[in-house]
C-alpha cells in the first residue's frame, strides 16, 4: 500500500466526517468523485486503485480525467467542476501531511474550473403553478400526498432534500404556522405558511395519520420518506399531466428546483427585497439570489419606464397597422 491510500482514508474520516461534519450528501458526492478518479487512472496505468501513488495522480492525469468526464461520460461542465472541487479539497488536506509532494500538489491546485454558460432560471407562472397543483388526483392517498408536497414546495421554496427530510413535528399549524427544516451548512430555518398551505397540510396529516417523529411525506405502505429521485419523478409525472390543460408546461423541464425558483420569483414579483428572499431560501449570500433579478422581465421594464425621457410618453412601441405588426414579428 502506498502513502496515497491512508491519506485518502484520513481525508474522509478525519477532515470530512470529524472536523467538518460534512452531510451524508457531501460525503457521498466526494466518494463518487474519487471512485471515478481512481478507477479511471487505474485503467490507464494498469495498476490497482490501492497501488496508485502520488506521481500517478499528477495534474496531467487529473486533467485527462476531467476531459474523460465530459467527452466519454457526457457530464456537464457543472459536474466536471464539482468533481474538481472535491479533488482540490483533498489536495489541500494532503499538503499538510505530505510537504515532500508540494510541487505536485500545487500544480493540481492550479487546475482552474471551467467556465460555462448561465441560462436564466426556469420558473412557473401563476397559471402553470395552478395547473400543476390541480394535476394530482386528491381523491386518492397518493394524490393528496403529492398535492400537499407540491404546494409546500411552491410556497416555501424548500430544497428537495429538505422536503424529504421533514418530520411530522417539523410542521406547526397553529398560531404562527411555519415549517422548520435543516438546510445546507447545517443551518436551521423556519418558513411561514399561508392559510392554504395550513389547510392542505392539516388535511394531509389527518388522512395519513403522520406520527410526530415519522416522515411527513412517506412512501405508500410504509413510514420511509420519499427519496429525492421519487420526488423528481412524481413532479415530472404531474407536470406532464398538467401540460394537457396548460400547454406552456410542455416547453419547460419541471423539477423540484423549478418549484424553488417559482417561490423566489413569486416573492420578487410581490416586491419582497433580495435579502429577505435569501433568508427565505436559506442562501448563504446574495450572490445566489441575484439570478432572480435577471429573470424578472417586469422588474426590468419598470426600471426602463423610470428612465424614459420626460418629453416621451412611457410604454412600448406598438404598431397600429396589421401589416407592420406582421413585419415586426418576423
Amino acid at each position: 500500500m502506498t502513502s496515497l491510500t491512508p491519506t485518502l482514508q484520513a481525508f474522509f474520516t478525519e477532515r470530512l466526517m470529524r472536523d467538518r461534519r460534512a452531510s451524508p450528501h457531501t460525503v457521498a458526492a466526494y466518494r463518487d468523485s474519487f471512485r471515478l478518479l481512481l478507477t479511471h487512472i487505474a485503467s490507464t496505468t494498469g495498476k490497482t486503485p490501492a497501488g496508485l501513488d502520488w506521481p500517478d495522480i499528477d495534474a496531467v492525469a487529473i486533467g485527462a480525467f476531467l476531459h474523460h468526464l465530459e467527452s466519454v461520460r457526457g457530464n456537464s461542465v457543472r459536474t466536471r467542476n464539482a468533481r474538481l472541487s472535491a479533488i482540490h479539497s483533498f489536495f489541500r488536506f494532503a499538503a499538510l501531511r505530505h510537504p515532500e509532494q508540494a510541487e505536485l500538489i500545487q500544480r493540481v491546485l492550479t487546475i482552474p474550473e471551467k467556465r460555462f454558460d448561465k441560462a436564466l432560471v426556469c420558473y412557473l407562472t401563476h397559471a402553470e403553478a395552478e395547473a400543476l397543483l390541480a394535476a394530482p388526483d386528491r381523491s386518492t392517498w397518493t394524490g393528496q400526498r403529492n398535492h400537499a408536497l407540491i404546494l409546500l414546495a411552491v410556497q416555501t421554496g424548500l430544497r428537495v432534500s429538505e422536503l424529504t427530510a421533514l418530520r411530522g413535528d417539523d410542521v406547526v399549524l397553529g398560531t404562527g404556522a411555519h415549517v422548520r427544516c435543516y438546510g445546507k451548512g447545517r443551518k436551521e430555518r423556519c418558513t411561514p405558511l399561508t392559510k392554504e398551505s395550513v389547510a392542505t397540510l392539516r388535511a394531509w396529516i389527518r388522512t395519513s395519520g403522520t406520527d410526530p417523529q415519522g416522515a411527513l411525506f412517506p412512501t405508500r405502505g410504509c413510514d420511509r420518506p420519499l427519496t429525492r429521485s421519487a420526488v423528481w419523478r412524481l413532479i415530472a409525472k404531474h407536470a406532464s399531466e398538467a401540460s394537457e390543460l396548460c400547454p406552456s408546461l410542455a416547453e419547460k423541464r419541471v423539477t423540484p428546483h423549478t418549484l424553488r425558483h417559482t417561490c423566489a420569483m413569486g416573492l420578487l414579483e410581490r416586491g419582497v427585497d433580495l435579502a429577505t428572499i435569501a433568508l427565505w431560501l436559506g442562501h448563504s449570500s446574495l450572490e445566489s439570489t441575484n439570478p432572480y433579478l435577471h429573470a424578472d422581465m417586469a422588474l426590468k421594464e419598470r426600471a426602463l419606464a423610470r428612465t424614459t425621457p420626460a418629453n416621451v410618453a412611457p410604454g412600448r412601441y406598438r404598431p397600429t397597422d396589421e401589416i407592420l405588426t406582421f413585419l415586426r414579428g418576423l
